[in-house]
Formats: C-alpha cells, sequence, structure tokens
C-alpha cells in the first residue's frame, strides 16, 4: 500500500509496512535530492555572478533569462515525466527531476536578482531584522538573540543558525550570504518535496504536483525563505503525516515527528497549523473507524473492543509523533522556555499585534481570476469529490480545514486585544489548492483521453505551457520586492542600480570608527541607533530592537523605551553618565544617531495595535550638551552623529 492509495481512509492498527530496503531507499532518495539540488543552486548562482548584468528595475534582460532559463527547468521536467511513462532511463528519471526543479527554483529567484548582492525587499522592512538574526548567528556558533546581549533567542533560530554555518563556509559576510543561502535552501527544499511526493505517487505527477507548489510558493512565499521551504516540504509531509496516524508505521512516525519538530524550530505560526491539521486527522481517522466498526455484523463487545484499540492506536502514535517533535524543537526552545520558567523579566513583545485588511477576511485563492485561481478552483472541487477515496485528498482537505479554523479562530481573539497572525496562511492554501488542482486537471485529462483518444502528448505539452506562463509572471509578481534588492544600499556601500547610494554608504566608516574608538569586539558593544541596518550588516548588540513586534519579550522592550526617552531629557554629561550606569540592562556605550538642528535624533518605534498600520514612529532628540564631556567622543559623518563612551 502506497501512502497516497485509493483505499478508504479507515484506520488500520497494525497495518501494512513497506520494508526495511524501501525506507532505505527512500531516505537515499531525499539525500540524493538534497545533494543535486544544492550542487544545482550553487554553480547556478556562481554561474549568474560572474556576469556584469543590468539592473531588473531598468532593464528587461534578466527578466527574458529567467524566462529562459525556466522554459529550459520545465523542458526538462517534461522530458523526465515522459521517460517515466516510456519505461526508460529509470535510473535517470530522478536525477532529471531534481535537477530540473532545483534549476526552476534558483532562476526564477537568481536570474532577476543576478545583477545584486541583496535578497528580495534587500535590507528592508522584515527583510532588516531577518537579516539581522543571519548576520548574529554568523557570527556566533551559539543560540542568541538577533539585539539583545545575553538573552535566548525567542524567535526560531533553525533556518537563521544553519545559514550562518553556510555563510561561514563560503567566507561571505552574513547580508550577502542571505540571497544564496535562501536560494539554495528553496531549491533543496523543492527536490526533497519531488523525492517525497515520487515516493507517494507515480512519478509523472509527482513532478507536475512538485512543479506547480515550487511555483506558487516562489509566488506567494519567496520574501520569506524558511516559510517557503516548510510549505514546500510541508504539503507532502501532511500526506505521510496521515499516513503514520493511520497505519501506525514507524518511519511514517518518526519522519512525521523529525518535520514538526523542524518546523517549530524555523517557524512557530506554521508548526501550529501543521499539528492543528494532524490533531483533525487523528479526530477524524477515529471516527471514521467508530462509523465503520458500527456496521460491522460482530457482537457488541467486540465492536466496544475495536473502537476503544482504534482510539488509543491513534491517539498514541498522535502523542508519540508530539513528543518526537517537541525534543527537536527543544533544541532552539529549550534556552528560552527555561528563562520564563525562572521567571526572568517579560514584557513589551507584542508579536501577535498585527492585523492587515487580509487578516479581516477568509483567503480564497480559488475566486481570483486567472490561472492560480482556476487551478486552486479546481483543488478544491477535487478535494471535496476525492476525500472519501483518496488519501491525498483527505490530507490535503483536512489541512485546508485547519487553515480556515486557525483563521476564524484568529479573527475571534482579536475581540480580546490580540490575533494569531492568521493572514500568514494564505501561501500555505495556495499551495495546497494548487496541489490538489494538479490532482483535479489529471482526473479531467483521463476523461479527455477517454472520449478523443490517446492524446496525452497533447496534454502534457498544454501542461508545460500553463506552467511557464504561471513561472514567468513570478518576477512581475515580485516586482517591488525585486526592485527594492536594487535600490536599497548594501553593505559596501553600494546600489545595485548603479544609482548614487544612501546614507548606509556610510556604514562602513562608522564600523571603523566604532572599532577604532571603543578598542573592542563588535560582539562586545551595545549600540543605541534607530538605524537599524547598521545591525543588520554589523554584529553589535542593540539597546534597543526594530520594533516590539520583532523583539524578544525578555528584553522588555516597553520598559527600554522609556528609558530612552528619559535619556533624551539629561541635560549634562555628569546626569548621562550617571543614568547609563544605572541602567538595569547593558548601557550602550555607542549611540548612532541622525544629525538635526535641535540635537541628536533618534526615531522610536511604538505599537498602536488594534490601529493599521500598526506602528507609530517618533522622535526623541538628545542634547548636544549631555556628550560634551571628554569621557564621550562625538564624531560626524554624514548625515550621523557617532558618540562613543570612552
Amino acid at each position: 500500500m502506497t501512502v497516497a492509495d485509493t483505499r478508504r481512509p479507515t484506520v488500520v492498527p497494525g497495518g501494512p509496512r513497506r520494508p526495511r530496503a524501501a525506507h532505505l531507499r527512500g531516505a537515499a532518495a531525499i539525500a540524493g535530492a538534497a545533494v543535486t539540488a544544492a550542487v544545482v543552486a550553487s554553480v547556478a548562482l556562481v554561474a549568474i555572478g560572474q556576469v556584469q548584468w543590468p539592473a531588473f528595475n531598468s532593464s528587461n534582460v534578466t527578466g527574458a533569462l529567467t524566462t529562459l532559463g525556466q522554459t529550459v527547468a520545465v523542458v526538462l521536467l517534461l522530458v523526465a515525466a515522459l521517460l517515466w511513462r516510456a519505461g526508460r532511463a529509470g535510473r535517470l528519471v530522478p536525477l532529471l527531476g531534481w535537477v530540473g526543479i532545483s534549476g526552476f527554483a534558483t532562476v526564477t529567484l537568481a536570474m532577476p536578482l543576478g545583477a545584486t548582492k541583496l535578497y528580495l525587499f534587500g535590507i528592508s522592512v522584515d527583510q532588516q531584522f531577518r537579516t539581522e538574526y543571519l548576520t548574529r548567528l554568523t557570527d556566533t556558533h551559539g543560540l542568541a538573540d538577533m539585539t539583545y546581549r545575553g538573552l535566548a533567542p525567542y524567535y526560531p533560530a533553525g533556518w537563521f543558525w544553519l545559514g550562518g554555518r553556510y555563510a561561514n563556509a563560503v567566507g561571505q559576510p552574513a547580508w550577502e550570504a542571505f540571497k544564496p543561502w535562501s536560494i539554495l535552501t528553496i531549491a533543496v527544499a523543492a527536490a526533497i518535496a519531488l523525492a517525497l511526493w515520487s515516493r507517494m505517487i507515480r512519478t509523472d505527477l509527482a513532478i507536475a504536483v512538485t512543479l506547480a507548489t515550487t511555483a506558487l510558493t516562489i509566488y506567494y512565499a519567496g520574501p520569506e525563505p524558511y516559510a517557503a521551504v516548510l510549505i514546500l516540504v510541508g504539503a507532502p509531509m501532511l500526506v505521510v503525516i496521515l499516513h503514520a496516524l493511520r497505519s501506525g508505521s514507524v518511519p511514517a512516525l518518526v519522519a512525521g515527528g523529525l518535520f514538526l519538530g523542524v518546523s517549530a524550530t524555523f517557524y512557530t505560526l506554521f508548526t501550529g497549523l501543521f499539528a492543528l491539521a494532524a490533531v483533525l486527522m487523528a479526530a477524524w481517522l477515529i471516527l471514521d473507524a467508530l462509523r465503520s466498526s458500527s456496521n460491522a455484523a460482530v457482537a457488541p463487545t467486540e465492536i466496544r473492543r475495536d473502537r476503544v484499540r482504534t482510539t488509543l492506536a491513534v491517539v498514541a502514535r498522535l502523542v508519540g509523533m508530539g513528543v518526537l517533535s517537541g525534543l527537536v524543537a527543544l533544541l532552539v526552545w529549550a534556552p528560552y522556555l527555561l528563562a520564563r520558567l525562572r521567571s526572568e523579566p517579560a514584557s513589551g513583545g507584542t508579536a501577535e499585534h498585527y492585523l492587515p485588511s487580509g487578516g479581516a477576511t477568509l483567503p480564497a485563492p480559488m475566486l481570483q481570476l486567472n490561472l492560480i485561481g482556476l487551478l486552486c478552483a479546481v483543488g478544491l472541487v477535487w478535494m471535496v469529490l476525492r476525500v472519501r477515496t483518496r488519501s491525498v485528498a483527505l490530507a490535503l482537505g483536512i489541512t485546508t480545514v485547519a487553515i480556515y479554523l486557525f483563521c476564524l479562530l484568529s479573527m475571534a481573539v482579536t475581540a480580546i486585544g490580540t490575533t494569531l497572525l492568521a493572514f500568514r496562511l494564505e501561501p500555505v492554501l495556495a499551495v495546497i489548492l494548487g496541489a490538489a488542482g494538479v490532482f483535479g486537471v489529471i482526473e479531467l485529462a483521463h476523461l479527455v483521453v477517454d472520449r478523443l483518444g490517446d492524446v496525452r502528448l497533447g496534454i502534457a505539452v498544454l501542461g508545460a505551457v500553463g506552467a511557464i506562463g504561471l513561472a514567468q509572471g513570478i518576477p512581475s509578481h515580485l516586482s517591488n520586492e525585486i526592485t527594492t534588492a536594487y535600490t536599497d544600499t548594501d553593505g559596501y556601500g553600494v546600489r545595485a542600480d548603479k544609482r548614487p547610494p544612501g546614507a548606509e554608504s556610510y556604514f562602513p566608516r562608522i564600523d571603523e570608527l566604532v572599532r577604532q574608538q571603543t578598542g573592542r569586539p563588535r560582539d562586545d558593544t551595545v549600540v543605541l541607533t534607530a538605524d537599524y541596518g547598521f545591525l543588520s550588516i554589523y554584529p553589535y548588540w542593540g539597546f534597543q530592537g526594530l520594533t516590539s513586534h520583532y523583539a524578544n519579550p525578555l528584553a522588555e522592550f516597553d520598559k527600554r523605551a522609556q528609558t530612552i526617552e528619559r535619556w533624551s531629557k539629561i541635560s549634562t554629561p555628569q546626569e548621562m553618565i550617571a543614568a547609563l550606569d544605572a541602567s538595569p540592562w547593558d548601557p550602550p556605550t555607542v549611540f548612532l544617531f541622525r544629525y538635526s538642528a535641535d540635537g541628536y535624533a533618534l526615531r522610536l518605534a511604538a505599537d498602536v495595535y488594534p490601529n493599521d498600520p500598526n506602528v507609530k514612529r517618533y522622535t526623541v532628540t538628545f542634547a548636544a550638551a549631555a556628550f560634551a564631556d571628554p569621557r564621550f567622543t562625538v564624531t560626524e559623518v554624514g548625515p550621523f552623529v557617532l558618540v562613543v563612551r570612552r
């Protein structure tokens, strides 16, 4: 029995298991897919980086080459599918598939960004704190908060810690390694997804499903690479989790537990969704088994015994996966949980205080008037029609229900002053419906073949054309994110579109001055600044974070903000030094201000949820006289004022 069989989805305690050799082959395939994708992505990134491309926002050259590369990748995948259907080149087919899908993911992202060292969204908006986190975990091999010294990390560190090791291995500064690491991990995740789908469904269908889900994932979640990785691998793993709960297969249970655990080290929100989906799967299996047993022609006592055994078996499997996932999650969550158990002070964190317009409505990608909407609509219909006969439909359908339940719950908790950030689940929903849509299209194709004869080659070509049509629209959809990567000033003080750089071009000089004047390494220096791009590029500790929404609750963001405001009212060096020495947290020894006519300005942020936007920017101004003392060194660098306490 395969995971995606067409049998009725009932629980079969102690059901059939795959031979150990088959599981080993599956693990080898996943490893082979990962290695192949890593090689393909790395070679492509190096090759693209050797050419001086024109900027994406001022030329169509990289757009044209992106479409060319996508077309080549899709054709390669089509050849792999046709070879499999013809029963030829059996061992070559998986390799062609892995090369094709990883090449597709790589060229879709790397070619439009070929002339910049920055990833989508550059070092702006959310990408600023993500780059800061990667910079922190590149500078240290241990777990650490992205901003605050001495605090256990609150934001899941998995993807960033691995990225730090990548940056160390290739010898790049973290801000520069962010782009290749993002593209490489998405390419690897796409290849692993293909290997997983190929274990559960026939290879040609697996190729089609993976191509669709990869394109949709980049379309919706490309700017958030660690989320994209989980979406790509999560879609097939949801089917594995259902299989594990139904059959009790130990390898499937272990795989499901490991996946949920790794997910918890990458992205808390998605882990909550996957866990909810697993619980709903278990409930469905138990209820379906109870209903089936009520129709059995056996004694009532035996029926009750079977019901108890079935319920206990499914619950035990669910708990087993949960325990394993929890143990894996502790690899990154243990320090923070221990800090909270020790009742360390915590306040000011407002991660859930965000409700954009998308969070006030239910996501409905199936209603879009485009190719994505059509594919998702077909997927929704297919899941409804096949939920009782196809394991894939059941797993994807239950996950769809879980997403909508999560969204409704998120809306409900707005009444008590918070949210569950469910608007971020739209990419998952689109990919789930898109995957189901491929199954639906294949069934429609079978109906066409039955009516018109063997037109399978024509259908395959039409499918490839549709895939190319969707794929070539991705750069246009991400044009704002790509343009920002060209207009932001990078860590070398350069704008990739060759236009005059911003004030960030002074950062290298400021970094040099800080190290000269403090005589301390970067990781032993606390900086108070509102120019958080400086902390994204260099691993200095920050006294205050970007906003309360990304701040560690252990940092007491709100109290630090009040302290900074009190400092801004000080007018003499003696008071300033006394106030800094009295700080309950490691005080800053470096201040990076913006020059203003009134003094030294610092632009801060406050949470104003439930308003949208949820952040209010305000400025505090420090008196220049407060630093007019030999114990401070004041240097003007462009629009900045650098103050260093000796």
